[in-house]
């Protein structure tokens, strides 16, 4: 998954490797470095914080799981072909549970993390056939991304190889969640139904106004141009 033949790669692996043995927060660059064999200047070229090195990682995670990950079956739910998707990016990041048990941890993957997460979590719904876009898109990603990062904790301390734990809080946190994004999905075509109904009502209104409009400006005309004329010898009389 990740491409050790690149810097880029060798510095991501080596940070994992690091995390895996000992706490994120004491791993400074430099120690990255090292341990992937390139100098801190090399380093610099590809990555410019630790949290950078995380970003790419999960870059990694997302082709890897767009890839891999089994695509929707006809006739299956979208929650079923969702549970697939996840769980195939949990069997991708299962070697390197024990470096983000240590990344998470240190708490420093938080903040740095959300604007990745928030893409990743676009990505599955797309990967499970699931539509990512607009704004009903983003509440979707919104949501997956609180369930998401539920299971995720779960995942962390499921130690069983099948991951039965993982499983069942991935499934009961999704059925829960499909209920509230159908309310949701609801309310958002409500409100594109209320938009579209005011636009129409609106331009016919302002139709009608400017049709109103011309025709009491044609009626002043022909007013003016067939008004009774004036007397024959009236035009400057004293």
């Amino acid at each position: 998954m990740i491409d050790i033949a690149t810097p880029k790669g060798r510095v991501v692996a080596a940070a994992l490797r690091l995390a895996a043995e000992r706490p994120w927060q004491e791993i400074t660059l430099r120690q990255i470095a090292e341990a992937a064999g390139l100098s801190l200047a090399d380093l610099s070229d590809e990555f410019s914080s630790k949290a950078g090195v995380l970003r790419a990682f999960v870059k990694c995670v997302d082709r890897e799981v767009l890839e891999k990950a089994p695509g929707p079956v006809a006739g299956e739910s979208p929650r079923d072909a969702l549970f697939e998707v996840i769980m195939a990016r949990f069997d991708l990041l299962e070697p390197y549970k024990a470096a983000l048990r240590s990344i998470v941890a240190s708490g420093e993957m938080d903040l740095a993390m959300i604007g990745p997460m928030l893409s990743s979590q676009a990505w599955m719904l797309q990967a499970a056939g699931i539509d990512s876009g607009g704004p009903a898109g983003g509440v979707r990603t919104a949501g997956l991304a609180s369930v998401y990062a539920r299971v995720f904790r779960a995942w962390l301390d499921d130690d069983d190889p099948g991951l039965a734990r993982t499983m069942a809080v991935l499934d009961r946190r999704l059925r829960g969640g499909e209920s509230v994004m159908a309310g949701l999905d609801g309310a958002i075509s409500s409100v594109r139904k209320l938009g579209q109904m005011l636009r129409s009502g609106f331009g016919s209104r302002t139709r009608a106004d400017k049709d109103s409009g011309r025709q009491d400006a044609e009626g002043d005309l022909r007013d003016e141009g067939t008004g009774p004329a004036e007397p024959a010898g009236s035009q400057g009389a004293v």
